[in-house]
């Protein structure tokens, strides 16, 4: 069995930050005079007290680098443990929610989901409304942190494809993780401050910028309203869309930009598919509200644009209720749901890369069935694809369907109807956030879910989140085995 201490120790210290950053929705609730606070720094004391007791426990085994096992181990271990204790304001505060819905709140929020149990969102108090903000601003930094650093070493869905733009040496995995931190996180702070920025000059108040500015670039999805965006006007609609666009990039580029360099914006073959997906499915839903529901051309293009860049991003915002659309839209939805936008942004789902070696390989095999003897293989990028990346992104897609297969039956087990159940296994899985119909769509929420199906939903947000293969991997003897 391997040592397990230098993972607990980081697991530790990212404790300890989380219990740190409810200190700023404890000083709200000060500020509003609201006896909330109470619970904020309660649940901010016992935070950073079991952080701090793990990290010390796990301090003598750290030795600044991490074996396979232990990064893989790590990697889930964050995402598993970090809600527990995200959980304990939504316990112990306002909501007095119990565990299993606190629970399901903030997994949505760190894995940048957007699924809520929560009604009634006006009328709590504002340090509630924003810590959700702040875990899903923080989830969406750390989605981007393992995309860039974990994912590419561990070999997981085809992202070691990626692995030169994300580091040479295992052994410095974790030097290597706090390097990228540093690098993207000015970058994703001025996108959040622009963000907000252009909401107040849309009309919103500070607060409600502040918060829908962090889940907008998390492409997380929260709002401060059961309404979501319905009311909140067509100019903070327009901001939501271009901002929901940049936070679907490449962090990395960004980084190359603010290097002087523009050329690999536009050189990236992931970059240009993302655009071109955007534009095909914006240009549909424009059509279709245009021609089948209103006459006005503005309207028919900030409800498509809105709602259809809300759900290929899986930020999960809504501005209207799309379920009264028609039955295309509504299947049209669910589909692009599963598309999602570029590897090592704060997106989720598949990812439009995958999609593209996909297409390759099949462009190739159908070369090689025309002719028998020549030779052809998947290109991405100009360059020649190896075999284990194609094998890799096969294996994901086939573990992605098998996966929400099992979730859809398994939701069905515990009573919900077929499209519940199909549909939230998919938002789940690609953490997308509203499902469809009348109980978790746009119009609704989770709330009225049994017990066991938000446990079920929630293990389907950390596997979706995770790429899949690095969670399932720990229920293998041979990964224990060392």
């Amino acid at each position: 069995m391997f040592d397990l201490r230098p993972a607990g120790y980081v697991i530790g210290i990212l404790i300890m930050a989380l219990g740190g950053a409810m200190v700023l929705p404890m000083a709200m609730d000060l500020i509003d005079g609201h006896g909330n606070w109470v619970a904020m720094g309660l649940s901010a004391f016992t935070t950073v007290l079991i952080g701090g007791a793990i990290a010390l426990c796990c301090h003598n085994a750290t030795t600044g680098t991490l074996n396979i096992q232990q990064t893989f181990f790590l990697t889930t271990g964050v995402w598993l443990v970090l809600p527990v204790f995200g959980a304990l304001p939504f316990v112990w505060g306002a909501t007095d929610a119990r565990f299993v819905d606190a629970f399901f709140e903030a997994m949505s929020g760190l894995t940048t989901t957007g699924s809520t149990v929560f009604t009634g969102l006006e009328t709590l108090p504002r340090g509630l409304l924003l810590w959700r903000g702040l875990m899903q601003w923080f989830g969406g930094i750390g989605v981007v942190v393992v995309a860039m650093v974990f994912l590419p070493v561990l070999r997981v869905g085809g992202m070691q494809i990626f692995r030169t733009e994300g580091f040479d040496t295992f052994g410095k995995i974790l030097p290597r993780a706090a390097e990228i931190s540093r690098s993207i996180s000015s970058i994703y702070l001025c996108l959040t401050l622009i963000c907000m920025v252009a909401y107040s000059m849309a009309g919103m108040g500070l607060f409600d910028a502040s918060v829908h500015a962090m889940t907008t670039i998390a492409t997380g999805g929260f709002a401060n309203y059961d309404n979501s965006f319905g009311d909140l006007g067509a100019a903070a609609e327009y901001i939501a869309v271009v901002f929901m666009i940049l936070a679907a990039l490449p962090f990395v580029r960004y980084v190359q930009l603010l290097g002087g360099s523009v050329r690999p914006i536009w050189a990236d073959p992931q970059i240009r598919g993302f655009i071109y997906t955007l534009v095909i499915v914006v240009g549909i839903l424009v059509a279709w509200r245009w021609y089948f529901i209103t006459n006005s051309f503005e309207f028919a293009l900030r409800k498509a644009a809105f709602n259809g860049v809300s759900i290929l991003t899986g930020t999960g915002y809504a501005s209207a209720d799309y379920m009264t659309w028609g039955a295309f839209p509504i299947t049209f939805f669910f589909l692009i749901g599963l598309i999602g936008g570029c590897a090592g942004s704060t997106t989720c789902s598949i990812k439009i890369f995958r999609f593209q070696l996909l297409f390759a390989s099949i462009s190739a095999q159908i070369k090689r069935i025309h002719s028998p003897h020549g030779i052809f293989k998947p290109r991405y990028n100009k360059t020649t694809v190896q075999e284990d990346v194609v094998s890799s992104v096969m294996a994901f897609l086939v573990l992605f369907l098998v996966t929400l297969a099992v979730l859809a039956v398994a939701l069905g087990m515990t009573g919900l109807n077929t499209i519940t159940s199909i549909s939230g296994a998919a938002a789940a899985l690609a953490n997308i956030g509203p499902g469809l119909g009348s109980e978790i769509g746009p119009a609704g929420n989770f709330a009225g879910l049994n017990d066991n199906a938000k446990w079920i939903l929630a293990a389907g947000m950390l596997i979706g989140r995770l790429e899949l293969m690095a969670v399932y991997v720990l229920f293998t003897a041979t990964f224990w085995r060392g």
